[in-house]
């Protein structure tokens, strides 16, 4: 080997601790991109599903109406027995 590449490989090694920190912390920024991709394609493919599905109906909106005069009065017909 000439002595260009000893040179080469030796400066390599002494800064392999810092090639491989490096490294990993480039996987792990890949990873958390990959994950974020992942989890945006899930909530986008939910909301449109979810869109889909209630798209097609109609709220159906029920009114009830009371009548509460005899409760009114009996209410009334006991505080006047007080």
């Amino acid at each position: 080997m000439s002595q260009k590449k000893v040179d080469a490989y030796k400066e390599q090694k002494a800064n392999r601790a810092k090639i491989m920190k490096k490294e990993k912390w480039i996987l792990r920024l890949e990873k958390l991109a990959a994950l974020a991709v992942c989890i945006a394609a899930v909530c986008w493919i939910g909301f449109s599903v979810y869109g889909k599905v209630t798209d097609g109906k109609e709220e159906v909106k029920v009114e009830t109406v009371m009548d509460t005069s005899a409760l009114d009065d009996y209410l009334s017909g006991i505080e006047e027995a007080e």
